[in-house]
């Protein structure tokens, strides 16, 4: 058996063995939380506590995943499956739908994502004749969002004094009604926003105590990932989970703690001992990811923090260089500056363009060191831009996927009554939405009495709505009957999606289509492998259900993996780069003026800082500019407060900076590469983006070089053949099982690592 006790240092060990009782594990930056968390979870498993017995809650799906794998391979799949193991939000949702009936909901009940909510919130302003200017569905998002996550319904709202009183100060005072509406049509949609799957669990265990009695006796040991990060809702719903039992373990560390803007409430964590006196406390203080100059940087930065539980972290890896800081005249000229570096870094150190990542305060930082990489045909990839599932024609699809699961969803039918055209209008349209709200009905009832309700529609109009409601009733029907990817399949085929794409040659519509695919690709990938990992079918709705609370994270493909990372430093927390470049780190900017009003808003950003200096392995730096535009003006700038927060001995500052030129980049980038030649093999890993329509992508043209024939029929398919697939690359099979047409298999792939295709979809090459 595996070992894995033996992996840990003697206060990992102890974490991991004290299973009784409420624990606190204050897990400092790089120590190893997963894999303590991980193996605690093992640990219970091996001593006889039953898997559907342990909850085990984290922030991500893709933290979820990684754990279960990792407590998999200690205990085997067959063990690990039955763990209530995922985010919150999917936990809740599950349990939610346990329990829909109670709260007048279906089990099958949309989850609507920001972009429906936003939506939905933009036809009521309208429908209430409100100026749209006045009220931006973000802005009323947010304090509808900041209401349900303080426990706050749309009916306890206008009693709310302070609340009311905010709204009138701000011009708007129409926010509680606005609540009150979006309620009622998310209601009778039988849909839930985000927010809603924490909310409605509060009011599930509040308002029918024998449901909170039954799951508390079914958990007998929680786990809470970055506890640090829980709003009041979540606190609440594992404060009452863990009554009976008390075996809670949190996982945290305060000086990571950057959410208040989501409603994170750090006192979560520093209070745990008011919550449960007779706690346990560990505190994970060796750093397994960074130099002891990195480590030593950041200790010295968030010392300067009042409130904040206290630990020593430290690191017995390398010394490490200093922190370089770059005194950049303009931020144009500090865009050239960390471009330069990478380039250096690079070769100098023989690393991939995956190992750098540039983190900045805001969003809109952006715009610089993107036309700075592209100018030095440097690949990057940003987070937080569209994600897939956001692109118009799978939101479009995945529509119709909601409306065959829920046919009350009134967004997805608003989204595809009229896609492909039908001959049904705005006009057309609106009188149904009107219609429905006179009499308070859902839009699947008036579409199943079209035909025998009067609301002022021609008969060839009704004929064609009802046309769509037998559509639409004909594929519900097969819900349970069709495995996901069969029904999906159908669904795109008859609701002529890709028959519209498909005649429309446009370079833009050719792109959609292959959008579709991918996605058809997704789902059958999921199908298959979740049959095989569950031993049971699965539906449509288990696969949106999956996705729908997907997040950037979780979407990285293949082709963005050897780029430069670009991000906000909120999106960075639990990632880890070689090198990191802090950028932009001037007074007003970072420290935001915006979040540096109070005391407690100022430390929450010197724990913005920590966390990403803490990012970095091997190398960090810091620039700041002295000038930089604001709103077509150029302004003097100062250097943050939290550079001098640093202990001077471990940074590496500036010299006097001198006048920054193309002319002189070019020179210096030159003079780098006169250095030892690459080998071919890692020549190979560089992918800039070309311009100019007569050149190609290096890797294409490496690729090119390779003959390979497309595999036409599936029964030649070997072991130990090599192949090459369109996503994947290039890869070796190593299984091959299951007799046509589901033949099935197992390849692993140079840069994918290791995958299991349906080969009759797979469309593999082999390399001759």
């Amino acid at each position: 058996m595996h070992n894995y006790i033996a992996e840990l240092n003697p206060i990992q060990q102890e974490a991991v063995k004290s299973i009784k009782g409420p624990n606190l594990i204050i897990a400092g930056a790089g120590s190893g939380k997963t894999r303590v968390l991980t193996y605690r979870i093992a640990f219970l498993l091996e001593n006889g506590i039953p898997a559907k017995s342990i909850l085990a809650l984290t922030f991500t799906n893709k933290a979820a995943k990684e754990m279960k794998e990792r407590i998999a391979s200690v205990v085997g799949q067959s063990t690990s499956r039955n763990l209530w193991m995922g985010t919150f939000h999917s936990i809740f949702a599950k349990i939610l739908r346990n329990e829909a009936k109670l709260l007048g909901y279906t089990s099958n009940f949309t989850i609507y994502d920001t972009t429906d909510t936003k939506s939905i919130l933009k036809n009521i302003v309208k429908e209430m004749n409100l100026d749209d200017k006045t009220y931006k569905p973000s802005d009323v998002y947010g304090r509808i969002s900041m209401a349900k996550n303080n426990l706050i319904t749309a009916a306890a709202y206008p009693a709310n004094a302070q609340l009311m009183e905010f709204d009138k100060s701000s011009r708007k005072p129409e926010i509680a009604t606005i609540y009150k509406h979006y309620t009622q049509r998310c209601f009778k949609a039988d849909a839930m926003d985000f927010d809603d799957l924490l909310l409605n669990t509060n009011i599930l265990f509040r308002d029918f105590p024998e449901v909170l009695a039954k799951y508390q006796s079914i958990f007998s040991h929680i786990l809470v990932d970055e506890y640090q990060d829980t709003n009041f809702s979540q606190y609440l719903i594992v404060k009452k989970l863990a009554t009976n039992h008390q075996n809670l373990c949190v996982v945290g560390d305060d000086s990571q703690s950057i959410y208040s803007f989501r409603g994170a409430k750090i006192e979560n964590i520093l209070n745990f001992r008011n919550d449960y006196p007779n706690y346990k406390s560990f505190k994970l203080e060796q750093n397994y990811r960074s130099t002891q100059t990195i480590v030593d940087a950041a200790n010295s930065i968030i010392a300067k923090n009042k409130f904040q539980i206290p630990k020593t972290v430290f690191s017995k890896n390398e010394v490490g260089n200093k922190i370089k800081v770059h005194n950049a005249i303009t931020d144009t000229e500090e865009g050239f500056i960390v471009a330069n570096e990478i380039i250096d870094s690079r070769l100098t150190n023989q690393l991939n363009f995956s190992d750098f990542a540039i983190l900045y305060r805001t969003n809109a930082q952006s715009r610089i060191f993107e036309e700075a990489l592209r100018k030095r045909n440097i690949p990057y990839k940003i987070y937080g831009g569209i994600s897939f599932y956001q692109r118009k024609e799978i939101k479009d699809l995945i529509a119709y996927f909601r409306l065959v699961i829920n046919p009350k969803d009134e967004e997805a039918f608003r989204r595809v009554i009229n896609y492909p055209t039908r001959g049904i209008g705005d006009t057309t349209i609106s009188r149904l939405f009107e219609f429905a709200q006179q009499e308070n009905f859902d839009i699947w009832t008036i579409l199943e009495n079209i035909n025998t309700i009067n609301i002022g529609i021609n008969k060839g109009i009704s004929q064609k709505i009802h046309q769509f409601f037998t559509f639409i009733k004909a594929l519900s029907a097969k819900l349970y009957t069709c495995n996901a990817f069969d029904l999906a399949s159908e669904i795109t085929l008859t609701s002529g999606i890709t028959h519209e794409l498909h005649n429309d040659k446009s370079p833009e519509s050719v792109s959609k289509y292959e959008n579709i695919e991918a996605l058809l690709n997704g789902i059958q990938e999921f199908t298959t492998d979740t049959e095989e990992e569950i031993g049971q079918m699965i539906t449509l709705d288990m696969y949106l259900e999956n996705i729908s609370l997907l997040t950037d994270a979780d979407n990285e493909k293949p082709e963005d993996r050897d780029k430069v990372t670009l991000m906000t430093i909120h999106s960075a927390k639990g990632l880890e780069f070689n090198s990191v470049f802090i950028v932009g780190v001037e007074e007003e900017l970072f420290p935001s003026k915006y979040s540096s009003t109070t005391a407690q808003e100022l430390e929450e950003e010197r724990r913005l800082f920590y966390v990403a200096l803490t990012r970095a392995k091997k190398e960090a730096a810091i620039s700041y500019c002295r000038s930089r535009y604001k709103w077509g003006s150029l302004e003097s700038c100062s250097p943050s407060r939290f550079i001098k927060d640093i202990d001077s001995e471990y940074l590496d500052m500036p010299k006097e900076a001198s006048i920054f030129t193309e002319e002189n980049f070019e020179t210096s980038r030159n003079q780098y590469f006169k250095k030892p030649t690459i080998q071919a093999s890692q020549e190979a890993t560089y992918q800039p983006t070309l311009r100019g329509k007569n050149l190609m992508n290096i890797n294409n043209a490496i690729h090119k070089k390779v003959e390979a024939t497309e595999i036409t029929d599936i029964t030649l398919i070997q072991v130990d053949m090599q192949v090459e697939h369109e996503r994947f690359g290039f890869g070796t099979i190593i299984q091959v099982e299951g007799e046509y047409p589901n033949t099935k298999a197992t390849i692993v792939f140079k840069n994918s690592g290791q995958k299991q295709l349906l080969l009759k979809f797979a469309k593999l090459r082999i390399i001759n």
